[in-house]
């Protein structure tokens, strides 16, 4: 079984789906609880939801699901936001701070090496191979890490989430320019709410490959689950019609970003 699968093409963008795989191994999943086997903290159908919105687009996602192992975590295990709730390497709990692991099954520190070697390295190797790759070809590569979850979380936030979370680690992941084509075409989605650098300002993988004096620059999108779910409740269904009226902005969001690439390469030559 592949831990990833990557899609190779040849615009300045790659899209990163850290969370959108439910593959379990059978020996893992015999350890989970009733509340771990729901799943209930993937990112649902959004790998589908922006399948075909920008052509030649990389892709590299994640097939083995976050309860296993979350590549959008530090390797360290250090604290995204600290002081504030989260879930860490491999959860203890779900976003609901519910325990997912059976009773004495909780994953050891041996696990954990295990898993980071077996899972999480081999998806950052490839995610780092594709930055490489597309970096040669244009002197420049653009992250774009999708995520998605629940509106409402009292475990995690206050109230209801925006629709439309960007996170750029207050600006130090991107280029200032980047930054502001997503908030602008954001700002501006009718129907919709967005925030920049809110509750969600940026996942490892944003904060570890964005470095923009080095011409790799990152951005990631957290979309609240109301914008294209049936429901926010098993069986997690898409909703045909929510996730087509989505798909405007986020093709508009992503097309914009990869002709501000091709800005910041003519404006800086190879390099940017």
């Amino acid at each position: 079984m592949s831990v990833f699968e990557v899609r190779q093409g040849t615009s300045p963008v790659i899209l990163g789906f850290p969370h959108t795989g439910t593959d379990v191994p059978a020996e893992i999943w015999e350890r989970l609880n009733d509340t771990g086997r729901l799943l209930a903290d993937t990112d649902w159908h959004i790998h589908k939801l922006y399948e075909g919105l920008l052509p030649d687009v990389t892709v590299v996602r994640a097939t083995f699901h976050r309860y296993v192992i979350d590549a959008n975590r530090d390797p360290e295990n250090v604290s995204l936001y600290p002081g504030q709730n989260t879930t860490g390497l491999i959860p203890e709990t779900d976003f609901d701070g519910l325990q997912i692991w059976k009773d004495g099954e909780a994953p050891t520190e041996t696990d954990t090496a295990e898993r980071l070697r077996q899972f999480h390295a081999p998806y950052h190797a490839a995610f780092l191979a594709e930055i490489e790759r597309v970096k040669a070809i244009h002197g420049i590569a653009i992250v774009y890490d999708c995520h998605s979850i629940r509106s409402h979380i009292p475990f995690l936030f206050d109230g209801k989430l925006p629709d439309l979370n960007i996170g750029t680690d207050m600006g130090r992941t991107c280029a200032p320019d980047i930054e502001k084509a997503a908030v602008d075409i954001a700002a501006s989605a009718e129907g919709y709410t967005s925030i920049l650098n809110g509750r969600f300002k940026g996942g490892w993988t944003t904060r570890h490959y964005g470095r923009p004096e080095s011409g790799v620059h990152a951005i990631q999108m957290e979309l609240a689950q109301s914008t294209h779910l049936a429901a926010e409740e098993p069986p997690f269904a898409l909703d045909a019609d929510k996730a087509e009226r989505l798909r405007a902005p986020l093709r508009a969001i992503l097309q914009r970003i990869e002709n501000t690439a091709f800005d910041l390469k003519t404006l800086t030559g190879s390099e940017a």
